[in-house]
């Protein structure tokens, strides 16, 4: 009973979280796609570690680097892209949703014999056995889009 009534001590409240992001939403989803950009980033600025963000579904769309952006709309590939190249940032994203939708990297542009690649650089293409590992290994996991 006493240990319900204990305090807990400031030192041993984590400063630090390991998060797992998972975008769902893509570019025609642009505030939602944009609310998972600004949440890693602020995390990031807050000095808690993002172990990898995860793109799939309509998420991988984000990762075509063949879309061209409207003037009056933010780029946020390029904004990934830079926040990878900041931070060290792993942006991982699912290869089967990626293929589908003809995001492919050099390797599987060979593989398929396709004129050539279209994953933007700094994502990279992976299975979802890494977004169950990831998920393991952080203590938040927090999904945008659906």
């Amino acid at each position: 009973m006493s240990d319900l009534n204990a305090v807990i001590s400031p030192s041993i409240i984590p400063t630090s979280l390991t998060y797992v992001i998972v975008v769902r939403c893509g570019p025609d989803q642009q505030s939602q796609a944009l609310s998972a950009f600004r949440f890693t980033e602020e995390l990031l600025l807050q000095g808690h570690q993002v172990l990898r963000v995860f793109f799939y579904q309509q998420g991988v769309h984000l990762a075509s680097g063949l879309r061209v952006m409207p003037q009056d709309e933010l780029n946020l590939t390029t904004l990934w892209q830079q926040l990878s190249l900041d931070y060290g940032l792993e942006l991982a994203v699912c290869i089967a949703a990626a293929l589908q939708s003809g995001i492919v990297d050099q390797q599987e542009s060979s593989r398929y014999e396709l004129a050539g690649a279209s994953l933007a650089s700094q994502f990279t293409l992976v299975g979802l056995g890494q977004l169950a590992a990831a998920s393991a290994e952080c203590n938040r996991l927090v999904s945008f889009g659906g």
